[in-house]
């Protein structure tokens, strides 16, 4: 099988060299070049021609932004993972950039306190998310990434008039996930008649600003959960970054916990959590929709969600940057329907009943 060919673009020469290092240690990989700012490396593209593009955010001369820019207009599916810092700056300009066609990011090491730390978490943030997004493909980024797992078995669409009512919306989502809740929040008009709750795969601080570049653009409201929150009709909420968030119900009213108890799926927050504790305060009352994203990170949730007569709708393969989520509850026959992006929203609304 032919090696993943990456280009390395940093203005840091130290940076340049421990992300070689990390990735060349592993056989599938190969660093076939590395450039200090954009102009370099929109120079060294089409020599090189790479799979994937480590690019770093802030660079003098030509930055994150403008080389992403230039790379999209010439290569619209080549590969690339932006390396930003875990600061509010970097979490801002880290979803311009996957509006702007960035297909995923990866944050730098931060408080670590020795190189093999740093080297750890180096390999392991960048080799699997690189492997398999690049899914054994070269020269263009694949559409999705297909789940090594049985041959989906997709349940009957059934008319909304013979299911339960639905009182809760979660939403489970990673890699390609600010795009995706984009492209569907804003189709709800303000008086939606339950609350949303969203697991996004992101770090502190990155989805404090996604919730509010989703509110901005929403009808409905759209904010970082916190303990003690009220779930409200019209209003969604964001599993905070390194927090898992969970439902419970006090008399008639349900409000949300946050916690820091171990990853699932080594995420935290992890949509397994999430629609584990819908399934268990809503029960029949629970529309799951798994969207884009590589693991399997929402599938056990969905079995608990099923098996409380809940309704599961996931992401189709075609409009998912990778369909490991989606792909995995969809082939493990949890799916009331497979749909691609551009109908999620439309379906959501007509099973509320609130066309």
């Amino acid at each position: 099988m032919p090696k993943i060919r990456v280009l390395i673009v940093d203005d840091s020469v130290l940076v340049r060299r421990m992300v070689s290092n990390a990735l060349s240690s592993h056989p599938q990989l190969e660093v076939v070049g590395v450039a200090a700012n954009g102009h370099i490396a929109l120079a060294k593209i089409p020599q090189i021609n790479p799979d994937a593009v480590l690019l770093d955010v802030e660079m003098p001369e030509m930055d994150g932004l403008e080389t992403l820019v230039a790379i999209r207009k010439t290569y619209p599916r080549l590969l690339v993972v932006m390396f930003s810092s875990v600061t509010e700056r970097g979490a801002a300009v880290t979803l311009d950039a996957i509006a702007l066609g960035a297909t995923d990011y990866v944050t730098k090491p931060a408080n670590m306190s020795s190189k093999e730390a740093v080297m750890g978490y180096l390999r392991d943030q960048l080799i699997p998310k690189i492997r398999e997004l690049c899914a054994g493909k070269s020269n263009s980024l694949p559409t999705a990434v297909h789940p090594q797992v049985s041959p989906r078995q997709q349940l009957p669409n059934f008319p909304t008039s013979a299911l339960p009512r639905v009182e809760i919306v979660a939403i489970g989502v990673s890699t390609g996930g600010p795009n995706a809740l984009m492209a569907i929040l804003p189709a709800f008009a303000a008086n939606l008649p339950v609350p949303l709750l969203i697991v996004q795969h992101m770090p502190p601080l990155f989805t404090k600003r996604l919730a509010e570049r989703l509110d901005g653009n929403c009808q409905i409201q759209v904010a970082e959960g916190f303990s003690g929150a009220i779930l409200q009709p019209g209003q969604a909420w964001i599993a905070p970054g390194d927090f898992h968030m969970i439902v419970e119900r006090e008399s008639t009213r349900a409000h949300l916990r946050t916690h820091q108890e171990p990853p699932e799926n080594s995420c935290r927050p992890a949509v397994d959590v999430l629609f584990r504790s819908v399934a268990k305060t809503y029960g029949a009352g629970t529309l799951a929709v798994v969207l884009t994203g590589m693991g399997q990170d929402g599938l056990h949730g969905c079995k608990c969600i099923r098996e409380a007569g809940g309704q599961v709708l996931v992401q189709d393969e075609a409009s998912s940057v990778v369909w490991g989520m989606p792909g995995r509850v969809a082939n493990a026959g949890l799916a009331d329907r497979v749909l691609p992006l551009s109908q999620l929203a439309s379906e959501i609304i007509h099973r509320l009943g609130n066309e």
